[in-house]
């Protein structure tokens, strides 16, 4: 019973975060696509990417996400290298209402529990996340530092990075380490970490 109750408290926490109607003038599900927008890192800015992140179908993801290029609150970019492609980025109208995020009411609450229950809280729920990821061929994203492609030590040598995905071959900026990539592999050098929220 205590799993189950588990469970169930984490979708009535889900549904409660998410609100059941328009918060500065957006839907849950739009408010789920400038959230992960916010967090991703420049190789997972796509609507591919957003679909994997959130388990529902490319189609869907599209629709939601040229709603919000259509008002104003993203920006797409072609790439260079494949004109097919394009990347997504919050515009400065999205970044002004970001505080009105019904998110933040949860991030609250979870900044109110004392840091070694967050912590121990942070943990569980990322066993839990990994469990059921690797139970339904999920796609699970993480952060640089916990990954097994990232490489560097924050030292600057000359003509190299201080940091380097080696999935990608690129470089990384250090802003740019604690972003969420569809690239992550667990099993990296530091303690696993994963997106710090899941998929809904």
């Amino acid at each position: 019973m205590d799993s189950r109750a588990i469970a169930e408290l984490i979708l009535h926490l889900g549904r409660m975060a998410s609100g059941d109607g328009l918060v500065a003038g957006l839907t849950p599900g739009q408010w789920a696509v400038l959230r992960y927008f916010g967090r991703a890192n420049r190789f997972s800015r796509t609507p591919s990417a957003f679909a994997a992140f959130h388990g529902t179908t490319r189609g869907t993801a599209s629709q939601v996400i040229k709603s919000l290029v259509a008002q104003g609150y993203l920006k797409q970019t072609r790439s260079k290298a494949d004109g097919r492609s394009v990347r997504l980025d919050l515009t400065e109208k999205a970044r002004a209402i970001i505080a009105e995020d019904p998110v933040e009411a949860l991030v609250r609450a979870a900044d109110a529990l004392p840091p070694g229950i967050r912590s121990n809280f942070l943990a569980g729920l990322q066993r839990v996340l990994g469990h059921l990821a690797s139970e339904t061929g999920k796609t699970v994203f993480g952060t640089c530092e916990s990954c097994m492609h990232f490489g560097g030590d924050a030292c600057c040598r000359e003509g190299l990075p201080a940091y380097a995905c080696g999935f990608l071959n690129e470089p990384l900026f250090e802003e740019e380490l604690n972003e969420l990539c569809i690239n992550f592999t667990s099993d990296g050098p530091g303690p696993a970490r994963t997106s710090g929220f899941g998929a809904a």
